[in-house]
C-alpha cells in the first residue's frame, strides 16, 4: 500500500497537478492539508473517476483536510475530538479514516505566528489533544499513523540554517516537546529519504528562490506506531511534484507498506 501527505495549498489551484500525480505515483490513500475550499466545492466527481473517495474536513477559510482512498475508507472521525477552538470555533485541521486497515490521520498543525502570540498559545493546545486523541490507536496492534503539515521542523537538521530561525515558531523547544510527546506514545518519526541533495525537505517558501537555493525545512511529517513502521518498505518526498509552474509550497511524502 502506497500512502501520502501533501500540504496542497489551494486544492483548486492544484487540481490538475494532484489528479495527474495520483496516476502517476499509484498512490491508493493520500491525507490532504490546507485544502482552502469549502466541503461542497471539494473536487469529489474529479477524485472518483479516478476511483478515490474522500472524507474531507473544510469551511472554504484558509484551513481544510482530507483523505482520499482508493481501497476504502470506513470509521471517518472529522475535527478533533477535545480540540481547543480558536477565534469562535474549531477549525478543520484534523480528520480520520482506516483505508484497507490501516488508520490514519491527516491533520493541519496550527502555524503559531510568533512567539507570544495567542496563536502559538494555541498551537501548543491543540498538540496536547491531538496527543490524547491518538494515545489509543497509537497502541494498538493495527498500523496507525499521523501524518501531515506539523508546522514544526523537529531538529536543526530539518531546517537549511537554524540561525534563520532562531526565536522563531517552528524550532522552538515547546514545539519540539510536543513531538516528543507524540513519541512517548510510541509513534516514531517516519523521516523520508530526499530525491535530490542531503536532507529531506519538504516545504519551500516560495520567496527569495528558496526552492532552486534548497533552502528548505523539514515540516510534513509521518509518525507511525510500531506496526506501522514495521511494515514500512520505503519512504521519501516526492521533490519533483515541488518543480515548475502551480506548484504547491510543499512536496508529497511517500510512505510504502506491505500490509
Amino acid at each position: 500500500m502506497r500512502i501520502a501527505t501533501w500540504n496542497v495549498n489551494s486544492i483548486t489551484a492544484r487540481l490538475p497537478r494532484l489528479l495527474a500525480w495520483l496516476e502517476s505515483s499509484g498512490t491508493d490513500v493520500l491525507c490532504i492539508q490546507e485544502t482552502k475550499c469549502a466541503d461542497d466545492a471539494f473536487p469529489y466527481a474529479e477524485l472518483r473517476e479516478l476511483g478515490y473517495e474522500a472524507a474531507v474536513n473544510a469551511t472554504g477559510r484558509w484551513n481544510g483536510v482530507a483523505v482520499i482512498s482508493r481501497v476504502g475508507l470506513e470509521d471517518v472521525v472529522s475535527g478533533l475530538p477535545g480540540g481547543p477552538d480558536y477565534d469562535g470555533g474549531q477549525e478543520p485541521r484534523a480528520i480520520s479514516a482506516t483505508c484497507g486497515g490501516v488508520r490514519v490521520w491527516s491533520v493541519y498543525v496550527p502555524n503559531g505566528r510568533e512567539v507570544g502570540h495567542d496563536h502559538y498559545a494555541y498551537k501548543l493546545r491543540w498538540l496536547e489533544a491531538l496527543r490524547d486523541a491518538v494515545a489509543a490507536d497509537a497502541e494498538g496492534e493495527r498500523p496507525f499513523a499521523v501524518l501531515g503539515d506539523y508546522n514544526i521542523a523537529p531538529t536543526d537538521d530539518d531546517v537549511y540554517d537554524p540561525a534563520v530561525f532562531e526565536g522563531a515558531t517552528h524550532v522552538t523547544p515547546a514545539e519540539r516537546a510536543a513531538l516528543g510527546a507524540l513519541r512517548d506514545l510510541g509513534l516514531s518519526d517516519v523521516v523520508p529519504r530526499p530525491l535530490k541533495y542531503d536532507h529531506p525537505y519538504t516545504y519551500w517558501d516560495y520567496r527569495q528562490l528558496c526552492f532552486p537555493k534548497n533552502r528548505g525545512m523539514r515540516i510534513d511529517l509521518v509518525y507511525g506506531n510500531t506496526p506501522f513502521v514495521k511494515a514500512k518498505q520505503d519512504a521519501y518526498v516526492d521533490r519533483e511534484e515541488r518543480k515548475g509552474k502551480g506548484a504547491s509550497d510543499h512536496a508529497p511524502v511517500v510512505v510504502d507498506l506491505e500490509v
